[in-house]
């Protein structure tokens, strides 16, 4: 399998493991010291942590979102929404993605511009 070359100045385009929060453990972190945004289309807790090996996000939907098929779909537009734009958060940030309902009809412009506004509000 051929390696793919990224151009310097080009957002990589793939969501590895590294950016990804995976451990009950460190959602709970998230959750209990992050600052909390809400925006129409989801809540995200956003804590500064000290590390600089990259951003990392995690995303859940609960039940009352609907069915597993529902909450997936809901999640997977998330996950593209944030991977497009990841590059531009800096590498200290985890981030915890709650999304509402509105996400599975909303455009995906209107989603990656609510990201895009989180993004730049943890610049500041």
């Amino acid at each position: 399998m051929p390696v793919r070359a990224v151009q310097a100045g080009t957002p990589d385009q793939s969501f590895p493991k590294r950016v990804r929060l995976l451990r009950p453990a460190d959602f709970r972190r998230v959750y209990e010291g992050g600052t909390k945004v809400s925006t129409p289309y989801f809540a995200a807790f956003c804590l500064r942590r000290g590390g600089t090996e990259g951003p990392r996000v995690g995303f859940t939907a609960p039940r009352s979102l609907g069915k597993a098929v529902v909450r997936n779909r809901i999640k997977r537009r998330m996950r593209e929404a944030v991977r497009r734009r990841l590059f531009r958060l800096e590498p200290e940030w985890d981030i915890v993605f709650n999304p509402r309902r509105s996400v599975l009809t909303a455009p995906m412009e209107d989603l990656a511009r609510e990201v895009e506004r989180l993004f730049s509000r943890c610049k500041q």
